[in-house]
Formats: C-alpha cells, sequence, structure tokens
C-alpha cells in the first residue's frame, strides 16, 4: 500500500513539474517588447545633386507623401450623371418599372467604361410583411436591377448585390406615401 502512495504522489509530482515547465516562457521579462513610435528617430534629409542640366547645386530633398492623382473626379466617384440612384418598386415587386429602364442604361454605359468601378445594389422593403420574407424580397429587387445590367454588358464582378429588407427605412411613417419611397433598390458606387 505504502508503494502504491509513493508512486501516485510521484506520478503527481511529475505531472506538476511538467504542467509548470509548458507554462514557462522564454520571453525575458525586463527587455521592452514595444517602442513608442513617437521616439523613433527620423533621418536627416539627404543632400542629392539637382536634376538639372549644367547645374553642379547640391539641394536638399523633401521626404513629403505626395498624393496620387489616378484621375478620378467627383462626379466619377458618384457614377452618371443625372442618372437616378435609386430605383423604386411597386408593392410586393420585384419588377423594374419602365421608367427606370433610362437609368439602368446609363449605369451599364458608365460601368461598361470604367471597368475597374464597382456597384453596391441595396435592395429595400416597406415595413409590412415579416423580416425573413422582406429580406428576400429586398434580395430579389438588388438581383433584377444586377440582372438588368449584365443584360446590357456589365461585369458581374462589377456588381454586388445585398438586401437590407425593412430595416434601413427612408420614412418611417406609416402612410402609404413612406411605403412607396422604402420600396427600393439603391445603387452606390465603390
Amino acid at each position: 500500500m505504502m508503494l502504491r502512495t509513493r508512486m501516485t504522489l510521484a506520478a503527481l509530482l511529475a505531472g506538476a513539474l511538467l504542467a509548470l515547465s509548458a507554462c514557462g516562457s522564454s520571453v525575458k521579462l525586463d527587455e521592452t517588447a514595444v517602442t513608442d513610435a513617437k521616439s523613433v528617430p527620423v533621418s536627416p534629409p539627404v543632400a542629392v545633386a539637382s536634376t538639372t542640366p549644367g547645374s553642379t547645386q547640391t539641394g536638399v530633398s523633401q521626404r513629403a507623401v505626395e498624393p496620387v492623382a489616378i484621375g478620378t473626379t467627383a462626379s466619377d466617384i458618384a457614377g452618371p450623371a443625372g442618372a437616378a440612384k435609386v430605383i423604386l418598386f411597386d408593392y410586393d415587386s420585384f419588377v423594374i418599372k419602365p421608367e427606370y429602364q433610362g437609368a439602368i442604361d446609363a449605369h451599364a454605359r458608365f460601368l461598361s467604361t470604367n471597368k475597374t468601378r464597382k456597384l453596391n445594389l441595396e435592395g429595400h422593403t416597406d415595413e409590412r410583411g415579416g423580416r425573413e420574407y422582406n429580406l428576400a424580397l429586398g434580395q430579389k429587387r438588388a438581383e433584377a436591377v444586377r440582372r438588368a445590367l449584365t443584360l446590357l454588358g456589365v461585369a458581374d464582378a462589377q456588381l454586388e448585390a445585398v438586401s437590407f429588407g425593412k430595416e434601413k427605412p427612408i420614412d418611417s411613417a406609416l402612410t402609404e406615401e413612406a411605403f412607396a419611397k422604402n420600396r427600393r433598390a439603391e445603387l452606390t458606387y465603390r
């Protein structure tokens, strides 16, 4: 019995030592692990030769970061000028009305000529109906606009359709006018 107790005690002691050694760390606690970014020395400006032909002057190079102009204007960021960015839908429908075909055409032309631009298509509904139903209807509205744009030659990779259902109403009133404003697909360029 005594031998068994000693063996159990030895096994427990070995297990405790093993557990303690596994918790050990090789990181030295007296060294600073993080440096303060404010105290990082900045190298002084470098004297460089002038690039003007026939000149032997040396100047000091400036280490300023210059913004990169990629040729986009505010109108490019917003998409095609004058085109509607909101497509309204009838109650319980995801059919694009004929009056929005001109806007769809303008967005398709803009995206076809600007292949690097991407467009978010956000489907929305009014407050009537359940959450799941409205999320599905909002997705169908966004997908209807996506399908119309791809049929006009826009690359599918430029488009992303998402649904917000009834979560982001434009007008929170419980009137038919407010419901009509909320049944929409919003086109947002990124």
